[in-house]
């Protein structure tokens, strides 16, 4: 059975031609699929549509008249109106619209328009709408429409119009419905099961639904196709990392573990507990671990970390931990040092900083198996660095990382267990769909004790009360750090810039402290030597860019302030208040922003929300999944345009448990009843997904 009727060329469709594909195709409408999934943007619902007679002035309404008479108006100060009257069989009433006089050319009298807005009192009652749609040409004298009837509005163009567009779907939507049919890959009983319509009628009620109502259930079966699609792919990168490539056996002994344990002045939190199960579950197994630990600030990753690199050690193999930069892989060396000090255990450092003969130690131990527990940077897989039994790779900030940098280390007979940490808490239906190919351990517990950070919103007329405040501080002998948006002053938006504010700062401001920059721009050699110096506590205050939102513990350091708080994400704002409250002082971030209307919603959960994962769930629902997958994530190459990972997670846990346990099961998807899922992902998703191809 062939899957590949629906991608033949849409020229070929009726109503199409070589002109109109041409046009459709700058629309990324290449396919008949591509028209089949071209669903509406909007629906209305004729039972809301009221008569032209019953509008009020005052009221937000949708109506639709035919255009009677049209013309543009100029005002005295130069702007130009287009005005249409329409009329339906109750009455007639204008409609405006500022600004936009070449609707003049667009719209033609004897049009059938859709009209949705507020209506006014201007010389009478005026309709200004804030979206509209051509239902039909002056050409089409069919009747509007009978009560209940769904009006649907598609994306459309200047080239291709929204009447272009209906006329290509009532010629053509019966027959793509019916080759859509060959492709249905759930049986009647996964349909019944996960409650969802079947595929033609999902894009049947996309595309005519019979009631507003209705077309819920028909995007969740098209969310569910994407997103069990996209879980298949990454389970079987999942599949081939995991089992079959073979794993290490860890054997336990427990001499180690045991004596950190006992070692340690904490217990260790319920999550902790749990996560160190799931990962002893992976490391005793012949499963090779390819795990994610995701974590917020402070909630004891390094030290489930460091437990998993002692099962390693315990069961004779090398551990290593893998940091993006020098400063933080020596912070985790002293942090990781101290712990395993009563444990008679070394940790050996490598990074780019060491000289010759240390370099040359170093590297012979790994070699000869001496070192045990490791820790660097990049340096580790440059070549001529050789490993004599490494057993488990612990990546931390793995977004720092490029892909072909994480997995060099793989590249073994036996490649190593891997833990990837990250300190960015993202939901976990994100996670989930970005990261499907790892395990996922999640941290949502802090240690108790942690005092936490007392955030503030404040208008920039009190920027000088706030300086004040961190003159204060820096009084008490702590440190301070003053976050902006941009590295140099813009033209086109009026934004303070960390360089011309770094300025100021330093010889009006806060003329007898010592002040620093930091941004992206800067050699590497440079910000090392600045953050250098703050963490030694050599300067008072850094000014910095978001270069800093991961970056090392700073426990001096009690205030972060943060201009046009507006202009940062949640999760962003979130990692630039975790650089605080790492020492015993209290600490305080305070936001100095002019939010309008969305990011005064923003700013308001950031202040009275302290957990990361909370913090990140918001900032999916208020700013949306966006560009989750690059550059893919955008048109008819879009990897989700149904599902939405804000409400979604429920549809995204079922597809992925299905994926995984059809990966399980039949590895190659050559079983029976299987070879259309087969086809469906070999043609149909193949180039959107290839991006994960790498693991």
């Amino acid at each position: 059975m062939s899957f590949f009727k629906l991608d033949r060329p849409v020229q070929f469709l009726k109503g199409v031609g070589p002109v109109r594909a041409e046009a459709l195709g700058r629309m990324g409408i290449v396919t008949a699929r591509d028209l089949l999934y071209h669903v509406p943007r909007r629906y209305d619902d004729a039972s809301t549509v009221q008569s032209i007679a019953d509008l009020a002035v005052g009221a937000d309404v949708t109506a639709i008249g035919r255009i009677r008479s049209k013309g543009v108006i100029p005002t005295r100060k130069g702007l130009r109106i287009f005005q249409a009257v329409l009329q339906d069989d109750s009455g007639m009433i204008t409609c405006a619209w500022p600004g936009q006089p070449w609707l003049e050319r667009k719209l033609r009298v004897g049009d059938l328009l859709l009209v949705t807005g507020p209506v006014r009192f201007f010389h009478g009652r005026q309709l200004r709408p804030r979206e509209f749609t051509v239902l039909a040409r002056a050409s089409d004298d069919s009747p509007v429409g009978r009560h209940g009837q769904v009006f649907v509005t598609y994306p459309a163009s200047e080239e291709v119009p929204q009447w272009v567009l209906r006329g290509l779907f009532e010629k053509n939507l019966d027959a793509l419905l019916g080759e859509v049919s060959e492709e249905e890959y759930l049986t009647a009983s996964e349909q019944s099961e996960l409650r969802l319509p079947g595929l033609r009628e999902a894009l049947d009620v996309l595309h005519r639904p019979a009631a507003v109502g209705s077309v819920e259930a028909a995007r969740r079966r098209m969310a569910f196709d994407e997103l069990f699609f996209l879980q298949l792919v990454q389970a079987q990168v999942r599949y081939s990392e995991s089992v079959q490539t073979p794993g290490i056996v860890f054997e336990r002994t427990n001499e180690l573990i045991r004596s950190l344990h006992e070692s340690l002045s904490f217990s260790l939190t319920n999550a902790q507990a749990r996560v160190l199960r799931e990962i002893y579950a992976d490391m005793g197994s012949s499963r090779r671990m390819n795990r994610m630990l995701q974590g917020d600030v402070g909630s004891g990753k390094t030290i489930v970390a460091l437990f998993a690199m002692l099962l390693a050690v315990e069961g004779g193999f090398q551990a290593v931990l893998m940091a993006p930069t020098e400063l933080l892989a020596e912070q985790h060396a002293r942090n990781l040092s101290r712990l395993v000090e009563p444990l008679n255990l070394q940790i050996h450092l490598l990074t780019g900083r060491l000289g010759a003969a240390a370099r040359r130690e170093t590297m012979a131990a790994l070699k000869d198996a001496s070192a045990r527990l490791i820790v660097g940077t990049h340096a580790l897989i440059q070549e001529g660095v050789e490993f004599s039994e490494l057993g488990l790779v612990v990546v931390d900030e793995q977004h720092r990382f490029g892909v072909r940098q994480r997995m060099v280390l793989r590249e073994r007979e036996v490649p190593p267990d891997t833990l990837i940490m990250s300190a960015t808490p993202i939901p976990r239906s994100l996670a989930m769909a970005l990261y499907g190919d790892l395990d996922l351990s999640i941290l949502d517990e802090l240690p108790p004790g942690r005092k936490p950070v007392e955030t503030l919103l404040r208008y920039p007329s009190k920027r000088d009360d706030v300086y004040r405040f961190i003159e204060s501080e820096l009084e008490a002998g702590r440190q301070a750090y003053v976050v902006y948006p941009l590295v140099d002053e813009s033209e086109k938006v009026d934004l303070r810039s960390a360089t011309e504010e770094y300025e100021r700062l330093a010889s009006e401001v806060f003329p007898e402290r010592r002040v620093a920059l930091i941004h992206g721009q800067l050699p590497s050699d440079e910000k090392d030597r600045v953050m250098r110096a703050f963490l030694a506590g050599e300067l008072d205050i850094l000014v910095a860019t978001t270069v800093i939102e991961v970056g090392i513990d700073v426990p001096n350091a009690s205030v972060m302030l943060i201009e046009h708080a507006e202009r940062f994400g949640l999760s962003q704002l979130h990692q630039l208040r975790g650089r605080i409250g790492r020492g015993p002082s209290k600490s305080h971030c305070i936001l100095i922003a002019e939010p309008g209307e969305l990011a005064a919603e923003r700013l308001k959960v950031f202040r009275n929300t302290s957990d990361g994962f909370a913090v990140a769930q918001a900032d999916l629902r208020i700013r949306g999944q966006g560009d989750l997958f690059g550059p893919q994530q955008h048109g008819r190459d879009a990897i989700l345009r149904f599902a939405d990972l804000s409400r979604d997670e429920r549809l995204l846990v079922e597809a992925q448990a299905r994926a995984r346990a059809l990966v399980e099961t039949d590895p190659q998807l050559e079983g029976e009843g299987v070879s259309r899922i087969r086809g469906l992902m070999d043609h149909r998703y193949a180039e959107r997904l290839k991006l994960f191809s790498v693991g």
